[in-house]
């Protein structure tokens, strides 16, 4: 049996188990205990707990059958298979975690209640769609607009909460529900956080008629790679080549140091890079040579 070929599913496997045992840690000790809402399937299976004590664990399960077969026919086998682990796990971590006695005291403080219950349940998601699964609900609506729209998982799953927060009102009070709200926008964020990679950088645009010199004396310092692009002066109409490059953002002082030795007025642009990967980044980085970086250095030829 070729092993390598089963382990990304394994590691999937593995990491949607841990992201839904963090996320029905979350909903089991900080959410429920401080009467905080959920938003999707969640808040559903809360409200139908707070009117009728229906156990989350069953509930969860029962509402998402008819969503995973919709994410099925949509989302494709992959995801239908993901999304009926995730589903499943969910429901058994529910059940657990209310088998073991466990309190987090804190207070009663609904601030720190909802910044927490915001991050772990988050964290917990954000670990389970980026392998591309799913705990059921509305977080296989929000990954079909996704897909189909471009909208991001976390925004969406933020307008969906709103709605069942506002069906959330018939059990709990509005001051509970308005720190819900916090709950739901932190949650939110650190979705998109961890989906868009966990290593933000910065992508830097260089136009200039020195950027031939400027490159190697960049890489050496760096260790990041660099790219021409080919690009034309609207108003001179000469031919430019364009330096770009992806470095951390506590390197672009440096950057920007380096191309001002090179060329004072050459234009630079600064832009987010949400996520990156390769060399440098994913892979290991080349060892920077610094006697080179002496040598091509415009001060040290002075």
């Amino acid at each position: 049996m070729n092993v390598n070929k089963y382990t990304p599913l394994l590691r999937d496997l593995v990491l949607i188990l841990i992201g839904t045992c963090i996320y029905a840690f979350g909903l089991i000790y900080i959410n429920i205990p401080n009467s905080l809402a959920e938003g999707g399937v969640t808040g559903i299976t809360l409200i139908l707990r707070g009117l009728f004590g229906i156990n989350p664990a069953y509930s969860t399960f029962i509402l998402n059958i008819p969503i995973i077969i919709l994410g099925g026919q949509i989302l494709g086998k992959r995801s239908f298979y993901y999304t009926i682990f995730g589903t499943t796990s969910l429901s058994i971590w529910l059940f657990i975690w209310q088998k073991v006695p466990l309190a987090i005291n804190l207070e009663h403080d609904l601030l720190i209640s909802a910044l927490l219950a915001g991050i772990v349940a988050g964290f917990g998601s954000g670990i389970v769609y980026r392998v591309g699964g799913t705990t059921g609900g509305s977080d296989v609506i929000a990954r079909i607009l996704e897909k189909k729209q471009g909208i991001s998982v976390g925004r969406s799953l933020f307008c969906f909460d709103i709605l069942i927060l506002l069906a959330s009102l018939t059990y709990i009070d509005l001051k509970k529900m308005m720190y819900t709200l916090i709950f739901s926008y932190v949650f939110a964020n650190i979705v998109d956080a961890i989906l868009d990679g966990g290593y933000s950088a910065k992508g830097i645009l260089v136009i200039s008629n020195e950027t031939k010199k400027m490159a190697p004396v960049l890489m050496a310092v760096t260790g990041r790679g660099t790219s021409f692009l080919k690009g034309e002066g609207a108003y001179s109409g000469t031919d430019k080549n364009i330096l770009y490059m992806v470095v951390t953002s506590r390197e672009v002082m440096e950057v920007k140091r380096i191309i001002a030795e090179y060329d004072p007025q050459a234009f630079i642009s600064v832009i987010n890079v949400h996520e990156v990967t390769g060399e440098g980044f994913t892979y290991k980085r080349p060892k920077k040579n610094f006697l080179k970086n002496l040598k091509n250095s415009p001060s040290s030829q002075k």
